[in-house]
Formats: structure tokens, C-alpha cells, sequence
């Protein structure tokens, strides 16, 4: 009985290392699923069609970008967090919805290192700290000076809390010394408009975003918050310049799978993502929405997210940014 039990084991352990070789050979034969967090339009949405179209050439199979917005991005994490690990449903995601919403919102639905396969990044995008034109401001020296005695206080508009502009906002509070008061919109879209309308003074905003209104003397930009300069706003100083030696904060967008999806499989994306972001083509494309083209291999990308995991649930905590 013992030996009939113990060779039963041995065949399934081998059936199943063999199928899963062959599973990944065979993939795709079916529609793939791009769930991405947030509604239509966008960074991350627009991302995720970019290679969603990419990826259908070079697969042959559909490959099809499915919105699934709600409770920070969580609802779309949850979805491919508990699909099959088959290769079928991947996760389009984002700083805010990969790693600080289930901080935020109090409930861990997943966590992104145990919960999900890296695959590799798609894209980097910065933001610019821009002012209403009314503000007695020229430079980014000077907006922190103001803030400091401003009475009553500047007021910031976040698109909601936890983002990565509410996060940046946080952050420049604790490194300057400087306050003003944050209100919530939500979303982007509302947020910019009061800035336009001279409602609030300021906000941060992504380059993709904000580009437009900068160039038409709508805003004004005092400084990116890329590492370096970005083409788009080659006479914007970034943060680090003005004094702030470590400070970076950008809008990532990354591919993910399931956890538990075959290996062979997430090489095969990693390597065709890999593919993608280096035409001049798809480069071009991202660049007019103001963000980088970026691949990065899985192990390379996830010490990347590893060390902002780190940097940010620190400013979440120290802030106490929850969700409203």
C-alpha cells in the first residue's frame, strides 16, 4: 500500500514537471488579459494598450486590456492575484495600487513580493511641481519660502490620498520644512482643474499630464521630480537641484503575473517587453505622453520596487495617510 502510495507521488511529481514545460511551450493559445487598475485614459491605461498591441503581434494571440478601477487599484490586484497561475491574466500596475493601497485602505489583499511574478517594467514617469501663474513665485526656492509664511496656507491638490503626487507632496514637507494644506480629489482631472481655475495654488502632477498647460503659461513649473532633467522641460530644475540631493519620485508602470506563473512563461513576456520598449517607435510614443520607455529584467525591477516599498511605506506611516 505504502509503495503503491509512494509511486503514485512519483508519477504525479513527474507529470507535473513535465507538463509544465509543455504548458509554457503551448502558451498562448487563448486571449491573454491585461487587467489594468484604473478607468480608460491615463498613464497606466495608456501603457498597458501600447503593449498590449505589441504583444499581439509577436504572440499571435489577443492580447486585451480589461479596466478594473476601485478601492485604490486593489480590486484589479485582487483579480490577478487570485487567477490562475497560467499566464492568462497579468497585472498593468502602479506605485500606488502595487505597493501603498493596502497600507492605506488597512487590508492586504495580496503583497506584491509574495502574491505576484515580476515581469518587468514598462514605463517611468516624473512629475512637475507646478504653480497657478498668480503665486508670487518664480522658482521653486522661492514657493517654499512662501509656504512657510503664507497665512492662510497654500493649498496643494493630490488626486487621492496615497498617491504618488500626495506622497511626493508628504515628502518636500519633510525635507523643507515647509507646510500647506493637501485636499483630496478624485482623481487627477478635478485636481488640475481647480489648479487652472486658481482655486488652489498648486499641485504635482505627471509630466504627461501637465505638459500642455505649462506651455501655454496656464501653470507655471518650478521643478521635476526626476533624478535629472527631463527633455520635455529642459530649463525645470529638478529637486535634487534646488537641494534636495536624494529626492526622486516618478510614476512607474509594470507588468506582473500571477504567483506561481510558470517561469518559462514570464521569461517569454520579459523578453518580449524587452523588445518592445526598445523601438524607436514605442519610445516615441511614451515620450508624448511624457514618460520614459523603460525595460527591466524581473530581478533588476523587483529591487527596484523593493527599495520604494521601503522609502514610501516610511513616509505613509510617518504621515499617517490613510484613506478617507
Amino acid at each position: 500500500m505504502v509503495r503503491r502510495l509512494i509511486r503514485a507521488c512519483a508519477v504525479a511529481t513527474l507529470a507535473a514537471l513535465i507538463a509544465a514545460p509543455a504548458m509554457a511551450q503551448a502558451w498562448p493559445e487563448k486571449t491573454v488579459r491585461l487587467v489594468v487598475p484604473y478607468p480608460p485614459g491615463g498613464n497606466v491605461d495608456g501603457a498597458a494598450r501600447i503593449i498590449a498591441a505589441k504583444l499581439q503581434d509577436i504572440f499571435g494571440k489577443p492580447f486585451v486590456v480589461e479596466n478594473k478601477p476601485g478601492a485604490g487599484g486593489m480590486i484589479a490586484g485582487e483579480t490577478v492575484a487570485r487567477a490562475a497561475p497560467d499566464g492568462y491574466t497579468l497585472f498593468v500596475a502602479a506605485n500606488g495600487p502595487l505597493l501603498f493601497s493596502p497600507i492605506i485602505f488597512g487590508r492586504t489583499p495580496y503583497v506584491w513580493s509574495k502574491d505576484f511574478e515580476t515581469v518587468g517594467s514598462i514605463s517611468f514617469t516624473p512629475m512637475v511641481l507646478q504653480v497657478y501663474p498668480a503665486v508670487p513665485a518664480k522658482t521653486a526656492a522661492e514657493f517654499l519660502a512662501l509656504a512657510k509664511t503664507s497665512e492662510p496656507k497654500l493649498i496643494m491638490a493630490s488626486p487621492g490620498a496615497g498617491t504618488t503626487n500626495h506622497l511626493a507632496s508628504e515628502l518636500l514637507q519633510k525635507l523643507s520644512g515647509a507646510t500647506w494644506t493637501t485636499v483630496h480629489y478624485k482623481g487627477n482631472a478635478p485636481a488640475t482643474t481647480d489648479v487652472l481655475a486658481g482655486r488652489v495654488q498648486f499641485n504635482f502632477d505627471q509630466i504627461s499630464v501637465a505638459l500642455p498647460y505649462v506651455k501655454d503659461g496656464k501653470t507655471r513649473a518650478l521643478a521635476v521630480t526626476s533624478a535629472t532633467r527631463v527633455p520635455q522641460l529642459p530649463d525645470v530644475p529638478t529637486l535634487r537641484e534646488v537641494g534636495f540631493a536624494d529626492f526622486e519620485a516618478s510614476t512607474f508602470t509594470g507588468l506582473f503575473a500571477p504567483a506561481k506563473t510558470p517561469a518559462a512563461v514570464v521569461k517569454a513576456l520579459s523578453d518580449a517587453l524587452a523588445k518592445i520598449l526598445a523601438e524607436p517607435e514605442v519610445i516615441a510614443r511614451f515620450a508624448t505622453m511624457g514618460a520614459e520607455a523603460r525595460a527591466m529584467k524581473p530581478e533588476a525591477f523587483s529591487a527596484y520596487i523593493a527599495a520604494l516599498d521601503t522609502r514610501w511605506t516610511k513616509v505613509i506611516k510617518d504621515a499617517n495617510i490613510k484613506a478617507e
